[in-house]
């Protein structure tokens, strides 16, 4: 059994691709025989990030966080995010002489720079100073390792994503889903300018459009565009029942490394339209039969009408968060100088599930 330590700065209440990706591979670990330890905010005094509520900043000292982690004697350490615990596990290990992992999850220097004047150049520096002290930097998709790679990260290595495909998945359409007329073009999460919703509101398309999530910009865009239904936030069956009434899930983002949403539209069965970036080109390029990409999103939205439910969730069952957790562990323990031959070294006891 191997004792891991994830320290991430982002965690519940949050909601967002970041959390789901560590919950599901935490449990899917847990499955695997592990012991985890989690260093996360709501372990300290907190408080909320301004206009980000949700985002909880921990108000800590290194002393502290020192502590519990030599309390736990970890096996290994994976870092997740560029924030106050972070530095402090990346301080934790590199005053041990200890390898360990980092992921990269979101386009940090990018977020800040659309809120406020620092360069993105000078934010690149200090997120690649941060992960290249690791022995190993996961990345989502292949399109991002080599973005990285050309800004100077080192040791980039891959970790996929998986998608519950009980949890979401096809359900009966109505006729006139949430009241609307279709065709209906949905776009689910943070109402937030990085994700560059827009682009999508202010499309001439036929039918319905919704917009499913909250966040500070929700209120300008719903006065801008008293046409398009906003519902706020949607958990659990909700969300997953709201996802398959959708004609075309449009992912207007050209930000995110990945975009988890994209994998819960197709697991629901809907065809998923994007700009060709990083995220959707890794997920749908090569599968015109479960959605469009285009530069213009008004052209792949409509082709991607013309797609298919059953290929879309095709696509989606190629993803498992058992396969993802597998890659994860791989990563992890090559970091720390072994190389997996066979599955079963990624397993402490198979079947059985750690405290």
């Amino acid at each position: 059994m191997a004792k891991i330590t994830i320290v991430t700065d982002a965690w519940h209440p949050q909601v967002n691709g970041v959390v789901r990706s560590l919950e599901n591979t935490i449990e899917e670990m847990r499955r695997l025989g592990h012991e985890i330890m989690l260093v996360t905010p709501d372990r300290f005094r907190n408080v909320p990030l301004p206009s980000y509520p949700e985002i909880r900043i921990a108000l800590t000292r290194y002393s502290t966080v020192k502590r519990e982690i030599d309390r736990f004697q970890p096996s290994f350490v994976h870092i997740a995010t560029e924030g106050p615990l972070g530095f402090y596990a990346r301080r934790w290990c590199l005053s041990r002489k200890m390898p360990f992992s980092t992921s990269y999850h979101t386009r940090f220097p990018e977020y800040v720079s659309a809120r406020l004047p620092l360069p993105e150049s000078l934010l690149y520096g200090l997120v690649r100073w941060f992960h290249n002290a690791g022995n190993v930097c996961m990345v989502a998709t292949q399109s991002l390792e080599q973005e990285l790679s050309a800004r100077g990260f080192r040791n980039l290595m891959r970790w996929t994503r998986g998608i519950d495909p009980v949890a979401y998945a096809p359900r009966p359409l109505e006729d006139k889903p949430f009241g609307l007329t279709r065709p209906v073009f949905m776009q689910v999460g943070r109402v937030a300018v990085e994700k560059n919703i827009p682009a999508f509101l202010d499309l001439d398309l036929p039918g319905s459009k919704i917009v499913i999530g909250d966040g500070p910009d929700r209120e300008k865009l719903e006065r801008k565009h008293p046409d398009v239904l906003f519902t706020g936030s949607k958990f659990g069956r909700e969300l997953a029942e709201a996802y398959a009434q959708a004609d075309v899930f449009v992912f207007p983002s050209k930000t995110d490394t990945f975009g988890n949403v994209i994998l819960e539209a197709l697991a629901s069965g809907v065809p998923v339209a994007a700009y060709p970036v990083t995220g959707p080109a890794d997920i749908l390029g090569g599968h015109p039969e479960a959605g469009a990409l285009d530069e213009d999103l008004r052209t792949a939205c409509l082709r991607a009408l013309e797609a298919s439910r059953t290929g879309a969730r095709a696509l989606a069952e190629r993803f498992t968060w058992e396969a993802a957790t597998r890659e994860f562990l791989r990563n992890v323990m090559q970091a720390n100088g072994i190389v997996v031959s066979d599955d079963r070294q990624l397993s402490a006891q198979p079947g059985i599930t750690s405290a």
